[in-house]
């Protein structure tokens, strides 16, 4: 017998038995895949906080190169001399404390749970660098990033990145004229943690002044910056009493 293929059921039955297939098709590359893109996430984040410390190839003003993922691992274990893990009052060592997810972290503290913050302690030059992690909301969806700091809580180095923002525009807080704006910044303002605000109002394009907690704003991502500024305030204030020790000693 036939099959009348002008009927509504052979359409449906037919878009029924496809959506299984492509689903299980898919399903099948995600699971053979995934340790692949858990491999390929972890050399990333490792990328990102050497990064923040200086530890790249970059080669010219413009440029942002990452060191290779093929040396990354041997880099990252050179220069991170410490993975810490803060809850509460408590610090412990973690040699994967890079591979805390700050989203669930956050997620589940809104649930109750102690929030378990990582940090991540290098050394360049016989100088320590104190890494943080951050995690905010741009325009349209995350954004986060690094922020490298010296004892005397003066940056050196950030890298930032996001999942969604207007290219051009939003997008461009990962580039390297913005990023490298944020060196030799303070993020006191006299005794007190401030952070850096990314301000519209600024008047220092050529970021020559240190001393005032602002960036010039990127033109046309006023949002993007406003998020950006909170994320760098509210991430450096959960770290707040461990930075305040710091700089207690230095």
């Amino acid at each position: 017998m036939a099959i009348d293929r002008d009927k509504n059921t052979y359409t449906v039955a037919f878009a029924a038995i496809m959506v299984v297939v492509v689903g299980s098709v898919l399903a099948f590359l995600a699971s053979g895949l995934k340790e692949k893109i858990s491999e390929n996430e972890r050399l990333e984040k490792q990328q990102n906080i050497l990064y923040a410390m200086g530890i790249n190839e970059n080669v010219d003003e413009g440029s942002v190169n990452f060191i290779p993922t093929d040396r990354v691992a041997v880099e990252f274990d050179k220069y991170i001399k410490q993975q810490l893990v803060i809850v509460g009052d408590e610090i412990t060592e973690d040699k994967e404390a890079y591979l805390i997810d700050l989203q669930k972290e956050e997620t589940n503290s809104k649930k109750g749970a102690v929030r378990r913050l990582p940090l991540f302690i290098g050394e360049k030059d016989s100088e320590k660098f104190y890494i943080i992690p951050m995690r905010g909301k741009g325009l349209w969806d995350a954004i986060w990033g690094f922020v490298a700091l010296n004892e005397n809580m003066v940056v050196q180095g950030v890298y930032f990145d996001h999942k969604g923002e207007t290219p051009g525009l939003g997008a461009n807080i990962k580039q390297r004229y913005f990023m490298d704006d944020f060196a030799g910044e303070s993020i006191l303002k006299g005794d007190r943690l401030s952070g850096i605000a990314v301000s519209k109002g600024n008047n220092d394009p050529l970021n020559k002044i240190k001393d005032d907690n602002e960036v010039d704003a990127l033109a046309g991502a006023t949002i993007t910056g406003d998020g950006l500024s909170a994320m760098i305030k509210k991430s450096l204030q959960l770290y707040r009493p461990y930075l305040e020790n710091i700089k207690s000693k230095s």
